[in-house]
């Protein structure tokens, strides 16, 4: 299998971040045509700068959790290779029962459920038969820390979509890739000033030793996007996490 999508055409929902835009950086490399999706266009711009200037690279304001701007985005960008989404809006929804804000907890909903499912319902029809579609789950699924219920409930809500979407839109395929802790801006929502010690409590638990890096996630999208034996799949990729 050659592990490369050169010539592809990758849409990157959340490449203006953290795991989209190691993503994004990684795709252009490899002589893809990238276009990543975000809600803002100043951050688009600072991605766009991160990137470097590409004819091979688009940027798009959408929230993906609007059917119309969905709709919209896939009208504009044309025939695609690969959708992949890592965005995901968790911010408040890291809270006990008794704090927890219910709005915050639908943000959380609509942007790794009904926004993935959106970006499938509309851009199925653009992607090519041999296309693939992959998502974005996470630890809390399985190991959730206290006050994780929202985000647990997501994962797990993304995942048995992930299988369901296989089994309906084959050949075209759909994974998902877990994430264990690794360092995004993420973290502000989830830690915030404790990160830098709750990354170090983890990397002394977990096998490898180390947090993951935004890199390691996107080498693992990629191969998901290359592997055409693979659908309906949920690759770990948490340095052991599960295991302890």
């Amino acid at each position: 299998m050659d592990m490369t999508v050169a010539d592809a055409r990758v849409l990157i929902a959340g490449g203006s971040s953290g795991m989209g835009l190691a993503l994004a950086q990684r795709c252009l490399a490899d002589g893809a045509h990238v276009v990543i999706v975000g809600r803002n266009q100043e951050r688009l711009n600072r991605a766009g700068k991160h990137l470097g200037v590409s004819s091979r690279l688009e940027a798009i304001v959408a929230d993906v959790t609007r059917e119309s701007d969905v709709a919209g985005l896939f009208a504009r960008v044309g025939e695609l290779d690969h959708i992949v989404c890592t965005a995901a809006d968790i911010r408040g929804a890291y809270e006990l029962l008794p704090a927890l804000d219910l709005d915050a907890a639908r943000r959380a909903v609509e942007s790794k459920v009904f926004g993935p499912l959106l970006l499938a319902k509309h851009g199925v029809g653009r992607l090519a038969p041999s296309g693939s579609i992959t998502l974005t789950s996470g630890i809390a699924a399985y190991r959730p820390l206290p006050r994780g219920t929202v985000v647990a409930a997501v994962n797990a809500a993304l995942e048995g979509l992930v299988r369901a979407l296989a089994v309906e839109l084959a050949p075209q395929r759909v994974n998902a890739v877990s994430p264990g802790w690794v360092d995004t801006p993420i973290w502000a929502f989830v830690a915030g000033d404790r990160k830098d010690e709750m990354f170090d409590t983890m990397a002394r638990r977990l096998p490898v030793g180390r947090v993951g890096r935004a890199a390691d996630i996107a080498e693992a999208i990629t191969f998901l996007m290359n592997s055409t034996f693979t659908t309906g799949t949920v690759l770990h990729v948490e340095g052991g996490h599960r295991l302890i």
